[in-house]
């Protein structure tokens, strides 16, 4: 099950589940995997961003990733 979802500043996505296994059917473009993350994250995934030399991403809202 997807709990954790970063969009890199290159719009790639990684994805993980509850033990910090990456989800490989989730990750990929952003457009490409976007709506399908969105229809099935459950309403406790984290949605973050990582970008720039920051070193760790940070939380964004569902409806704003």
């Amino acid at each position: 099950m997807i709990k954790t979802i970063i969009r890199l500043e290159n719009n790639m996505v990684m994805v993980f589940d509850e033990s910090g296994e990456e989800i490989p059917e989730y990750q990929g473009n952003y457009y490409r995997v976007k709506q399908k993350i969105l229809t099935d994250a459950p309403a406790d995934a984290v949605f973050n961003h990582w970008s720039g030399f920051a070193q760790k991403p940070y939380k964004v809202k569902k409806d704003s990733w």
